[in-house]
């Protein structure tokens, strides 16, 4: 009772299925839920675009996840890497473990945020003085199994971006101090979003960031009325909305689950892995993480189509998204818009215009 009368007071959420336009940004977030593994998405874009609206309403469609109660690591039943080590000692101990459903966690990283504040901290005097190892989690304890936001992660200190991104990519978070050592899962998508005219992250870094979204302003004066008309019904009338919403919502809902689920199974062509590597050669994109995501991303969208086999089609609706950021090999240069990548993905699998 008491949490459904907590609902009541929640801020309702803009609906995903109701955002218009920016279908690239869309496409790659659902595609990192699908598959985490993706690396996270890094989205570039104008002020005011619905960058962090879509970034929220993709955490509100998602379903609920059953963890184990009260635990800070939202921790899972039964897969070990998604479990801290309590609830570990406590399954080899034959205990019983009481669970509950919650939201998928969505975990804000503030611009000025700690190291502490980011990884949790180890309170040293009671490891000494009682011999008992004392963590207070910190934002990638929360944001396990979850998403992690970092709104203008251009401006966030380089030393926390490694952190996020060594996080992300290995599942787990060390925090070690003075001869202590505190592991547990952070299992996360990572989505950063910044403006392009307030700086870069540095190329070592945002090649680490699985897909690369470009969002611009709308342009179209038609559109531009109908996406402030939508934003201001909703803001009058938000349940209206949200159950207008609701059936479009849970088919989306259903179609993502059903791609995770069909994931393990969906095939990608030997020929057509080694044209992506070729690709990747041609556009001298250093190191193999390229090749890694866009096989990543071609699988997780053929799973959203509903499809076993990977076509070439699903290949260059993804591609762009996996390579524009990892052409850079001077700082200064921009993001290339993805025209390089699409021509020679066409001369590579011999498309014609």
């Amino acid at each position: 009772m008491v949490t459904k009368d907590l609902a009541k007071f929640t801020t309702p959420v803009f609906p995903f299925t109701a955002i218009v336009g920016q279908e690239e940004m869309k496409l790659a977030l659902q595609l990192n839920v699908i598959d985490p593994k993706i690396g996270g998405v890094m989205i570039m874009g104008d002020r005011g675009t619905g960058k962090s609206t879509t970034i929220r309403a993709i955490a509100d469609l998602l379903p609920e996840i059953e963890i184990v109660k009260d635990d800070p690591f939202n921790s899972h039943k039964s897969d070990l890497d998604l479990m801290g080590n309590d609830v570990k000692l406590a399954i080899q101990n034959g205990e019983e473990l009481e669970t509950e459903l919650i939201k998928i966690p969505m975990v804000d990283l503030p611009l000025g945020a700690t190291e502490d504040r980011v990884c949790g901290t180890i309170d040293i005097e009671k490891a000494l003085t009682e011999g008992i190892k004392a963590f207070e989690p910190g934002l990638l304890a929360k944001a396990n199994r979850g998403l992690l936001y970092v709104d203008e992660v251009n401006l966030l200190d380089d030393h926390l971006v490694d952190i996020l991104l060594d996080s992300a990519a290995s599942g787990w978070n060390t925090v070690e101090r003075e001869g202590i050592s505190i592991r547990h899962p952070a299992r996360f998508v990572l989505v950063g979003s910044g403006n392009p005219e307030e700086g870069e992250l540095r190329p070592q870094l945002l090649d680490r960031f699985g897909m690369h979204a470009e969002i611009r302003t709308v342009k179209d004066p038609l559109l531009r009325v109908k996406v402030v008309e939508e934003r201001t019904s909703f803001d009058q009338t938000p349940e209206v909305w949200l159950e207008n919403y609701e059936s479009q919502q849970q088919e989306l809902r259903d179609r993502i689950v059903a791609a995770q689920n069909l994931l393990p199974t969906v095939e990608l062509n030997y020929d057509l892995r080694i044209k992506i590597s070729e690709v990747c050669s041609q556009l001298d994109v250093d190191g193999l993480r390229g090749d890694i995501v866009t096989n990543r991303a071609a699988k997780a969208y053929t799973a959203y189509l509903g499809r076993t086999n990977v076509t070439v089609d699903d290949i260059q609706t993804i591609i762009t998204l996996c390579l524009r950021h990892r052409l850079r090999k001077d700082p200064l240069e921009s993001i290339d818009s993805g025209d390089k990548v699409l021509k020679v993905f066409k001369d590579v699998f011999e498309i014609e215009d």
